[in-house]
This record gives structure tokens, C-alpha cells and sequence, in this order.
């Protein structure tokens, strides 16, 4: 989006306000139930695709809004401030719709599009754990038909989703993996338990898999060998960019909740509130300067792939790192600050900071990151 497109920018705002009104009278009602029990949050997926906000990223042709990264971002982050597990599911969503807009039917995409198709991403395997983008299950030719068998591991709304975008061994060609649209209902796949998580409780993250799976040839979405490429150029920039915002969002969040509760608790004996204290503010200070550097590498990060910027993919690796990193500090930070009353779960500062700590090993771990930052830093093939 460039600055000076008001038709793109008006469309952003009014479906962010579309976004505000679900979180208001769904996502954050449902939020602590969401986490208590680790409940798929079902009812925020049919509001958002009654709104036209599953459609957000589909194109206008399939009959969705047209949007991009930018909205992406500053939905999922709006989702977040409420609930980061529905924040997750609703990013990797996007992140399946952008690559299903790509190469998938016209038919799926009308779909996604009407809000009646929930899709994500099927990348991590049990064999190359955080390297998504080596996947060791294989699809082969098989009696007219594709076979794919593999073992994925914390999918994002296993069981749930209508469709995985998974990712395979090639069938015939070179590169290093091939993707395909499987549906959620396919024969042979099997969800793996429940998940029961420290943070992120009610995103369905459970491992995948797939045995003996039969699809047609036109499942593939993209060239065979060609995944690789499409996880570079499609996946990455979204998948970036939304965990950072969704990682902002929750911090943001635990901040908000941080300062509340600093402002309106009194020490009765002193007549003074908490935030009366110069330590509690320092720590209030130090946690706002942190928050507000993640949200402006974030929106510089939106810039340079809107722009084409030759700094693109090092801004894309940078942000999620650090993104994930200062959430668990801010949220850190955000526990120090509110005592004892944090650790209760009716507090809510607590719930952000356990789903804050998924970002950094979720793939590509931040350590990860790091060392494809410094290979770009140093002028070295970052994939190589």
C-alpha cells in the first residue's frame, strides 16, 4: 500500500474497524475460556467469515477484499491484544490463503474468500523439527494418483482447519520440497492427540499424519520442486510480519493490563499507588521504549515490502526475531511490575506472558534467525 493510495487505505480502515467489532463482541468475551480449557476458537472464525475478514488477503476476482500484508499484520495484532491464540490461527490462515490465491482453484479460493473455508499451513516435520522449509515426507505416483506420507509436527489448527497447505519431497523434479492443498478430511491423515500447551492453549497445535494419502495431481499447488521458492516469495512475508504483529499485539496488551493495574493499586497505610514507586516506573518506561521499537521495525518492515526495498528480507528475518524476543521481555517485565496479583489467572498479565514465549521457537526459531541475519549481515547466501 503506498501512502498516497486513499481507495486502499479507506478499505484498510474501515475492515480494521470490522476487525475491532469481532474482537469486542466475540474474541475477547471468549478469551479466557480460550485458554483455560484450550478451546478452538470456532465461534471468532464463523464471526470474522460472516464479516469478510477470512477473505481479507483474497482477491477481489475470487470475491475477497483485495488486502495485503499491511492488513494482515494489523488484524492478527488487533486479534491479539484479546486473544493471541485466535491471533495465531487467524495468521496462519492467512498465510494458507496466500499461497491457495497463488496456485490453488478458483473454486477454493471463492471459498476462503465467503468465509466457509479455514485453511493453514502443514511445513514443520518431526524429522528436521524448525527447518520448515526441508520436509522429509515424501509424495509419490501412485496408481494414477499422488501418495503423500509424512509426519508433521505442530500444525496450527490440526483437526480443525478444512485444508492444509503441506509440504512434501518432490515427486520427480529438483529443489527441495513441494507443496499441495490436502483436505482436512483426506483419508490418512491423523491428528495426534490434543494439544496441551504452556501458551497459545487454544490454537489446535498438534502433530500431523499422513499415511498412505491419496490426491489428485491437481492438489499441487505450484511446480513440483518448486515449494521452496514459494515458501521464500509467498510464505515468508506474511508468516514474518504477522507473528512480529501478533507477538506486538500481546505485549501491548500485557503492557495496557501492566499500567492499569500499577495506576489504580494503592498502598492505603501511604496513600500512594504502585506507580507512585520511581522502580515501578523505570520498569514501565523500559517496557514502552521496547514495545515501541518492535511496532516501528514492524511498519518499517511493511514499508520495504511494499517498496520492493533491496533490505526486504533482511527486515523480514529481523523483525520476527525481535518481536519474539522483546515479547518475553515486555511481558517479563509486565509480571515484575504487577507482584503476586500477576501470577493469579483472573489477572490476565500472566496468560501474555505464557503465550509470549511460543514466538521464539516457533520456525524459524530466533536463534535460527539469528544466524540467517548474520549471514545476510556478512554478505553470505542466508539459505545456503
Amino acid at each position: 500500500m503506498t501512502h498516497d493510495n486513499r481507495p486502499v487505505a479507506d478499505a484498510l480502515a474501515a475492515n480494521l474497524t470490522k476487525i475491532d467489532d469481532v474482537v469486542a463482541r466475540v474474541v475477547a468475551p471468549a478469551a479466557a475460556d480460550v485458554d483455560a480449557n484450550g478451546t478452538y476458537p470456532r465461534a471468532a472464525l464463523d464471526a470474522l467469515g460472516q464479516a469478510g475478514l477470512l477473505g481479507l488477503i483474497s482477491s477481489p476476482e475470487a470475491g475477497g477484499l483485495g488486502l495485503g500484508h499491511r492488513a494482515a499484520a494489523l488484524a492478527v495484532e488487533k486479534v491479539a491484544q484479546s486473544c493471541t491464540s485466535t491471533a495465531m490461527v487467524l495468521c496462519m490462515h492467512y498465510c494458507a490463503t496466500a499461497v491457495i490465491e497463488a496456485h490453488g482453484s478458483l473454486e477454493v479460493r471463492r471459498a476462503v474468500a465467503a468465509g466457509r473455508h479455514v485453511s493453514t499451513l502443514a511445513f514443520s516435520e518431526t524429522g528436521s523439527r524448525s527447518h520448515f522449509w526441508a520436509p522429509v515426507g515424501t509424495a509419490a505416483a501412485a496408481d494414477g494418483a499422488i501418495r503423500l506420507d509424512g509426519k508433521k509436527s505442530m500444525i496450527t489448527s490440526a483437526g480443525e482447519a478444512d485444508s492444509y497447505v503441506w509440504s512434501s519431497r518432490p515427486v520427480a523434479a529438483e529443489g527441495a520440497s513441494t507443496l499441495w492443498l490436502v483436505p482436512g478430511d483426506a483419508p490418512g491423515l491423523t491428528v495426534v492427540g490434543k494439544f496441551e500447551g504452556l501458551g497459545l492453549r487454544g490454537n489446535a497445535s498438534s502433530p500431523i499424519t499422513a499415511e498412505n494419502v491419496r490426491l489428485g495431481a491437481d492438489a499441487r499447488l505450484g511446480a513440483d520442486g518448486g515449494g521452496f521458492d514459494i515458501m521464500m516469495g509467498t510464505v515468508v512475508p506474511y508468516f514474518n510480519l504477522m507473528t512480529a504483529a501478533v507477538s506486538l499485539g500481546n505485549m501491548e496488551a500485557a503492557l495496557t493490563k501492566a499500567i492499569a493495574h500499577v495506576s489504580a493499586t494503592r498502598f492505603e497505610h501511604l496513600g500512594q499507588s504502585i506507580a507512585d514507586l520511581p522502580t515501578v516506573r523505570a520498569y514501565l518506561g523500559r517496557a514502552r521504549i521496547k514495545v515501541d521499537l518492535v511496532r516501528t521495525l514492524l511498519l518499517d518492515t511493511l514499508d520495504a515490502v511494499e517498496q520492493g526495498r533491496p533490505d526486504t528480507m533482511l527486515r523480514l528475518l529481523e523483525v520476527k526475531a525481535a518481536a519474539a524476543e522483546t515479547g518475553t521481555e515486555v511481558t517479563d517485565l509486565a509480571m515484575r511490575v504487577c507482584g503476586g496479583a500477576a501470577f493469579r489467572k483472573d489477572h490476565g498479565v500472566e496468560r501474555h506472558f505464557r503465550d509470549a514465549r511460543a514466538a521464539t521457537v516457533m520456525a524459524p526459531t530466533a536463534d535460527v534467525l539469528y544466524d540467517f541475519i548474520g549471514k545476510a549481515v556478512c554478505g553470505m547466501p542466508v539459505f545456503g
